[in-house]
């Protein structure tokens, strides 16, 4: 077995023969198309989301030069039509880009090293073939498949690594008109080479390639516009493939006893085609091993590159991160990014790249992104305090302050912090706009996300927005029914949601609750506040509850 040519099936061996949850429910995706023209396929995920599982799976099932059959006993794949046909049936080329970009000695070269390293061990495999050009890996591969009638399928994992790394085209001093290709040039060269040839469908039965970023765009057209592009933003048919569904975390869940609200409250959160419940699976498995729910990502080139990203403060970037932070959504325009994490000339920019890197989620039906879950919010909130944004540090201790004062029930302390709140965060445009203060108490009450599961429940008429406010397991505080006025006052706030059944998502909570009735007075600009404790007493016979 080769080290980049039939690499054999080990490593999946290694990890089905452990906790493996089956996603070979992938396999029949690609084997549809095979010698097609969707041959080619590039799928991108953000880090540590089962890419090169993925990529060791489809290397074992496709390597001509072992028997996989028992690995897949038991799993989807063996139950399609497709399984038998295309099982073990090709040359597989394997290359792991990182393995090159983590070498210093291989920095300067990687391209040429990379083909020398592929085409020496062809000449080991295929001895006997007769190369016209033994200097080129294309046509190398031609030869071997004019001589033999073989075909390839070409795994690529971590693609992107050369492009995520190495800058793009650099003008030369002296000579702003002249620019000198890079090691990024060459390797977009050498993928073009293999790929968008006259002989590229005769060598290749498929190619498969993992990334991070979608293929890399010069103006508005992709360096490789034959690949069908399955991304966090257009996952097409493969949105279920990489990362755990929901019904997934829940088997685990019930297996390893673990809580799966928790799960959700901290993995849980990204929509990705369809998928609107995906995990990120390799924090779910380290949550499973330390029977314990943390973040488990680390401080990464990826981390750096989001404290770089949030400090341009594009188009008031800024204003939008501690939207998203305090659970909002905001609009993004994924389209002219250019998967180039080196070319980023706009908010939408930023915003985009984010959502490859998973530090945001993408909702496609709402052209909407946000923050997904826990995990991830701390993660933000770390890249965030590096940037020593003053403000936003601001802001989460006037937030805590404010928790502390509504639970208080220190109705003047209440007021004055969302007035400070109201300044710091609306536009004199919009200063005045109900959907602005909706945003703005939501801002506000940031803080509490950490002891609050948090329900937004903002009415669609004019003048006043819910927020309701359980706290969370162990929490040993109140629960929280929120009610904006417009131009009334706290009192009527108040009796707004007396008059009102509980909301649905307070139902089955049985305790302290406070009634907190917030107006704001456009003429004044300022806000006031009623604070009342009440608890919920239960109907029997029925599921609503009744206010004592």
């Amino acid at each position: 077995m080769g080290t980049y040519i039939n690499k054999g099936n080990s490593e999946f061996r290694d990890i089905v023969t452990h906790e493996y949850v089956d996603k070979t429910s992938l396999i029949p995706l690609i084997n549809a198309t095979l010698n097609s023209e969707r041959r080619y396929s590039c799928v991108t995920r953000c880090r540590r989301f089962g890419k090169s599982m993925a990529a060791k799976m489809l290397c074992a099932y496709y390597d001509k030069s072992c028997d996989s059959r028992e690995l897949f006993v038991g799993l989807k794949a063996e139950k399609d039509k497709t399984f038998e046909t295309y099982l073990n049936k090709y040359y597989v080329l394997y290359l792991d880009v990182t393995s090159f970009t983590a070498r210093p000695e291989f920095r300067t070269n990687i391209v040429r090293i990379i083909q020398e390293k592929l085409m020496n061990e062809l000449k080991n495999v295929f001895p006997d073939v007769k190369y016209e050009d033994k200097s080129d890996l294309m046509d190398m591969l031609a030869s071997i498949h004019e001589a033999t009638g073989e075909k390839f399928f070409f795994i690529i994992d971590e693609w992107d690594a050369i492009c995520r790394e190495f800058p793009g085209r650099q003008k030369m001093k002296g000579d702003p008109e002249t620019v000198t290709p890079t090691i990024l040039d060459e390797y977009v060269m050498l993928l073009r080479r293999l790929f968008k040839t006259q002989d590229s469908d005769k060598v290749f039965a498929g190619a498969y390639l993992t990334g991070i970023l979608p293929i890399k765009r010069y103006n508005t057209e992709s360096a490789l516009n034959n690949f069908r592009e399955y991304s966090m933003i257009n996952p097409g048919r493969l949105a279920a493939s990489l990362g755990f569904t929901h019904d997934e975390v829940v088997s685990l869940c019930q297996e390893y006893d673990m809580d799966m609200s928790e799960m959700e409250r901290w993995y849980d959160g990204y929509r990705i085609g369809n998928e609107s419940h995906i995990f990120n699976p390799y924090s779910v498995m380290r949550a499973i091993d330390d029977n314990r729910y943390r973040s488990y990502w680390t401080s990464t080139g990826a981390y750096d590159s989001v404290i770089t990203y949030i400090q341009m403060n594009y188009d008031g970037l800024k204003d939008d991160i501690i939207r998203m932070l305090s659970g909002e959504r905001v609009p993004v325009n994924t389209t002219a990014f250019q998967n180039d994490m080196h070319v980023v000339n706009n908010r939408n920019d930023v915003l985009t790249v984010l959502i490859h890197l998973g530090y945001l989620a993408y909702d496609y039906t709402t052209n909407k992104c946000y923050i997904p879950n826990k995990e991830v919010a701390d993660e933000m909130n770390n890249a965030v305090n590096a940037t020593k944004w003053t403000q936003l540090a601001k802001t989460i201790e006037n937030s805590q302050n404010l928790l502390d004062a509504t639970i208080a029930g220190n109705e003047q302390a209440v007021a004055k912090t969302i007035d400070i709140a109201h300044d710091e965060n609306t536009s004199i445009l919009s200063y005045n706009d109900e959907n602005s203060l909706a945003c703005v108490l939501s801002v506000a009450y940031i803080w509490a996300k950490n002891e609050y599961v948090i329900h937004r429940e903002y009415a669609t008429g004019k003048g006043y927005a819910d927020l309701v406010m359980i706290p969370r397991r162990n929490v040993s505080k109140p629960a929280l029914v929120i009610e904006l006025k417009f131009n009334h006052s706290a009192d009527t706030a108040i009796d707004q949601v007396k008059r009102k059944q509980y909301p649905a998502k307070i139902a089955e909570y049985t305790g302290d609750i406070l009634l907190v009735g917030i107006n704001y007075d456009k003429e004044t600009k300022q806000h006031t506040c009623k604070i009342e404790r009440t608890a919920i007493c239960r109907i029997s016979g029925s599921g609503d509850g009744d206010m004592r």
